[in-house]
């Protein structure tokens, strides 16, 4: 357990979720003008923590092992497909969980349906995931 809690390779990564997981309760704070928590429970927001955390382990990896290492190269795929899924597939989701949301409005407005809302924020947007990675080359360059 000792060997865990000193592995770079492991609180590294959860370091940069972490910062990621503040900076979404602080950019959200923000916007609504008041202390909250609601990012921590949620998917999506500024930044992409998922892609914060992948990025982090993905630069340490190349950075102490270097870039034609397995080890990395493993690293680096994995990152790809959780970028690619927190922008394409969760964020199509997303969409399509608005146009149903909008369906079942109609439903429960013209014949009464009661049914409940679907969740729509489970993607990011580019913008998102771009901030995340860059925190995770950060995070990752620095620890």
């Amino acid at each position: 357990m000792t060997a865990l809690l000193h592995n770079g390779y492991v609180w590294a990564p959860l370091l940069a979720w972490a910062v990621a997981q503040i900076l979404k309760v602080a950019t959200e704070s923000v916007r609504v003008r008041q202390l909250s928590l609601h990012p921590l429970g949620s998917s999506g927001g500024m930044p992409s923590s998922h892609t914060a955390m992948t990025v982090c382990l993905t630069t340490r990896l190349a950075r102490l092992l270097g870039t034609g290492s397995p080890v990395f190269a493993t690293a680096a795929v994995l990152t790809m497909v959780v970028v690619y899924d927190a922008t394409g597939v969760r964020r199509a989701a997303g969409n399509q969980a608005r146009v149903l949301n909008r369906v079942l409005d109609d439903l429960r407005q013209h014949l009464g349906l009661r049914h409940e809302r679907v969740l729509e924020l489970l993607g990011h947007t580019p913008v998102e995931v771009l901030v995340g990675a860059a925190l995770g080359v950060v995070v990752g360059m620095l620890v």
